[in-house]
């Protein structure tokens, strides 16, 4: 989720401190659900753009760094909780919600212990707690999930911790240091986002996970690529759009701009990417088999 479907930037508040809630996020949801419930999938809220941005890497958060992050701005993190209660309170009896992450890939210099982030979640489960006591909650470290130094003892009896892994070897010490987290802590723990290799390296992965009782998830399902199980074609004047944006071709101008854009939208539909069954395969099958088959090419998702 990005906060701008559900409420403006602070500096856009029609009257400034007040929070305004747009309702375009929340239909979304809703659709979201329905459409989880009829598949009988759970739907986990996941804050990818806080107010502010929760880091410097602007293609996660969105950050602007000529405007307060939310680390720099009280206004921001007030924002930050009241959307999460505004969320809890909307969902707080939904069986299909299953949990909520609070804030994704912290990446900001909190000083040693990282006490203005465990501040933050205690004051944003507080008040998710408020309106729902059901549903679990979902922290993750700083620097990009990974980091858990400095967090104080566990506050909420319905609270899991998440890890984020990329490109790091599949051996059992790249997991022990957050099992170790688990078994000191007494709380579950989650794989909430890896992805972005080979497939021999998400079968690996997801055999070391499930060996060790760690759920996991995968990003992206779908992009331009090979690694993912959808891939989406990219549309020549997308293409020359980005390059504009980079500085190495022409002003495309607004109307080619605004066409590319859709365009490239239209493609990421389901019936509108191609299928990797070798990718889904690498990761549902081959974690639990040794047993090789014959490899087929999907053109469409039919």
């Amino acid at each position: 989720m990005h906060y701008v479907w559900f409420t403006p930037p602070i500096e856009d508040e029609p009257v400034p401190g007040e929070i305004t809630w747009l309702d375009k996020g929340f239909t979304m949801i809703d659709s979201l659900l329905d459409w989880c419930g009829d598949n009988q999938m759970y739907l986990i809220l996941d804050l990818h753009g806080a107010p502010g941005g929760q880091g410097k890497e602007t293609n996660i958060s969105d950050y602007d760094p000529s405007k307060p992050s939310l680390w720099e701005s009280d206004a921001n993190k007030e924002k930050t909780v009241a959307l999460w209660r505004k969320l809890a309170e909307r969902y707080s009896n939904e069986p299909w919600i299953g949990g909520y992450d609070l804030i994704n890939e912290t990446n900001w210099d909190l000083g040693s212990g990282h006490k203005a982030l465990w501040d933050l979640f205690k004051q944003i489960t507080a008040a998710i707690r408020e309106v729902d006591e059901n549903h679990l909650i979902i922290l993750e470290g700083n620097w990009f999930a990974n980091d858990y130094n400095g967090l104080p003892a566990i506050w909420d009896d319905n609270l899991a911790l998440s890890f984020h892994k990329y490109w790091s070897y599949n051996d059992e010490g790249s997991l022990n240091w957050m099992i170790n987290l688990r078994n000191s802590r007494n709380v579950p723990i989650w794989l909430g986002e890896s992805g972005e290799n080979s497939n021999v390296w998400f079968t690996e992965l997801i055999a070391l996970c499930e060996k060790n009782r760690i759920g996991w998830s995968w990003w992206p399902v779908k992009k331009p690529g090979i690694n993912n199980p959808l891939v989406v074609t990219v549309n020549d004047d997308y293409t020359r759009l980005i390059n504009y944006w980079k500085g190495s071709a022409p002003n495309p101008g607004v109307d080619v701009a605004f066409k590319a854009v859709l365009q490239f939208a239209e493609n990421h539909r389901l019936e509108n990417c191609s299928f990797q069954g070798d990718v889904v395969d690498a990761m549902i099958r081959q974690p639990h088999t040794t047993k090789t088959i014959p490899y087929k090419i999907y053109k469409t998702c039919e």
